[in-house]
């Protein structure tokens, strides 16, 4: 690896809450993906930064993934990231380590805290990143546009540092199990009465079924399809056999069926489980980008022209009414 200094990459890693059962979330190992790809092209080292109880600890199996400088801030004001708070820790370890470039989670903590902190460093921000390569102007981070039917890429040569947030999802999670990574360093972040004007005092995992949706392995999703807000419980039902996440279309949740914590999509979460099944969805393109990135989609629909089909592994094309009560109880055996 890439001796440590100045000029590297930072890439911020996320802590889950106490109730989820603490330690790293899934996307501060995709962004250790992301940053190493991004510091080999500038030929630099990669730094990771961490803040929140428990963070030291934490920081030993993050920077055996792959981290050559890890920074730890151990303050339990900064559990949960609340965004001005996590602005002052992120600007100060941009001012200790001088990087090319930072890297955050696309996560709703990131997409709070990253616009507050490109606009403090004075630097520009491209958002909800997909893809992130390296030319001889620097970062060239790739997003989607239009309801994700085009991909545009972002260059931002006057910026230093480049910052981007990263989707979750849009790269694999680095092995933690390489070996030992660097020891963690202390690094001091002063928090002002005007830092806390917001403290987040408790974390509450919402009902979610098995797991909470954004770091979901199986996610069962349901749309209008269904037909009526009580029908969702075969989505439930199949989502329980399978200790999967319950998910939804924008659709079900304008309708008030289902809670906005529930909606995958363009403007609801974005997820990249091992399985994503489909239920009465259709497949709008805002729905799409919101999910498909998962290794394998089961779609189920009686219309055999929906396009979800186009992007499902496998595509059953059928009454869910009849399809999905028979998966269920052909798993439960």
């Amino acid at each position: 690896m890439a001796e440590a200094g100045t000029g590297g990459v930072l890439i911020v890693g996320e802590m889950a809450a106490a109730s989820a059962g603490g330690g790293l979330r899934p996307a501060a190992f995709e962004l250790v993906t992301a940053g190493r790809a991004v510091a080999a092209g500038l030929g630099t080292s990669l730094i990771g930064l961490l803040f929140g109880t428990g963070a030291g600890d934490a920081a030993r199996a993050w920077g055996a993934a792959g981290i050559d400088r890890v920074l730890v801030v151990e303050d339990d004001r900064l559990d949960g990231a609340p965004a001005q708070a996590a602005t002052v820790a992120v600007a100060r370890a941009v001012a200790e380590t001088q990087p090319r470039v930072v890297l955050i989670p696309g996560t709703t903590a990131g997409r709070d805290y990253a616009p507050r902190l490109a606009a403090r460093l004075d630097v520009g921000l491209a958002a909800d990143c997909i893809a992130l390569a390296v030319d001889a102007s620097g970062l060239v981070a790739t997003r989607p546009i239009f309801g994700g039917r085009v991909q545009t890429d972002v260059r931002f040569p006057e910026s230093r540092p480049q910052v981007a947030t990263v989707r979750p999802g849009s790269f694999d999670k680095a092995d933690a199990s390489a070996g030992a990574g660097p020891e963690p360093e202390p690094l001091d972040v002063e928090l002002g009465p005007d830092d806390l004007h917001v403290t987040i005092r408790e974390l509450r995992a919402a009902d979610r079924g098995a797991a909470g949706l954004a770091d979901a392995r199986t996610v069962v999703a349901g749309g209008r399809g269904l037909k009526e807000p009580d029908n969702f419980r075969l989505v439930e039902d199949l989502a329980g056999v399978l200790g999967a996440a319950v998910g939804a279309s924008r659709a079900v949740v304008d309708a008030g069926w289902r809670p906005h914590h529930e909606q995958v999509g363009q403007t609801g979460q974005t997820v990249a489980p091992r399985l994503y099944v489909a239920v009465g969805i259709s497949g709008a393109v805002q729905h799409l980008v919101g999910m498909q990135g998962a290794d394998y989609i089961v779609a189920v629909n009686r219309d055999p022209d929906a396009p979800i089909f186009k992007t499902a592994s496998f595509g059953i094309v059928g009454d869910l009414f009849e399809v999905v009560p028979a998966i269920t109880q052909a798993l439960r055996g």
